[in-house]
């Protein structure tokens, strides 16, 4: 397994990297986010550990900069313990994340959890009418074309794709693709359905996901 770690402090990164390779994985070193970015771009790496104070570029942009393309596992490592910071590191498409100072220990667990869910995907495509779901690439393609999901706009499309006679309520959709507590935040479900059909919008002009007024959406058969 490779493993990119992004730290600025000398001390912190090659730490890590120590005791991440006497555990049997490979390691890169990144002090940068301009760095890290080049590096991401240049390799193939199965997790990212990414500390977000950083020179070059701050590791919020570089996560945005990764979740354009990649879905692969980051692990932030953060100064803030705060109950937003930590809402929106993980709105920003961060998959966890551990506040300094904190134990090497910990920080393996995590990345063997993370590793586990990544290993676990079957990596087949599932497909409803012309539109398919790539789990590799984490993408939806119609006619070979990418669709360029977001992160949550594909795990949107997966629940609806894979039980296509059911209809989902906004809070079953939203604790499903956000992992966390529904607050009757509709706007954000709406939103991102929107965003979908945009996409699906510009290669043809059938109905995919059908909204079922007073309850939720379903796919449209």
């Amino acid at each position: 397994m490779d493993i990119l770690i992004v730290e600025d402090n000398n001390d912190i990164n090659n730490m890590i990297k120590d005791y991440l390779v006497k555990t049997g994985y490979r390691c890169e070193q990144a002090f940068s986010g301009t760095e890290a970015l080049m590096y991401f771009k240049m390799n193939r790496y199965d997790l990212i550990i990414l500390d977000l104070m950083l020179p070059g570029m701050n590791g919020e942009s570089l996560l945005k900069n990764i979740r354009q393309t990649s879905h692969l596992p980051i692990i932030v490592l953060t100064a803030k313990d705060t109950l937003d910071s930590k809402v929106e590191v993980l709105g920003a498409g961060a998959d966890d994340y551990l506040c300094k100072p904190f134990e090497l220990e910990e920080l393996l667990a995590r990345i063997q959890v993370q590793l586990r869910k990544r290993n676990k995907n079957t990596y087949e495509n599932i497909v409803f009418k012309d539109l398919s779901l790539n789990q590799l690439l984490y993408d939806g393609v119609i006619d070979n074309e990418p669709l360029h999901l977001t992160k949550h706009e594909y795990l949107i499309l997966e629940l609806l794709m894979k039980n296509i006679k059911r209809v989902f309520t906004k809070q079953e959709i939203y604790e499903y693709v956000w992992n966390d507590d529904y607050y009757g935040d509709d706007k954000t479900i709406n939103v991102h359905i929107s965003n979908i059909r945009k996409k699906i919008k510009q290669y043809t002009d059938d109905e995919y996901i059908k909204t079922v007024w007073g309850i939720g959406f379903k796919m449209a058969e």
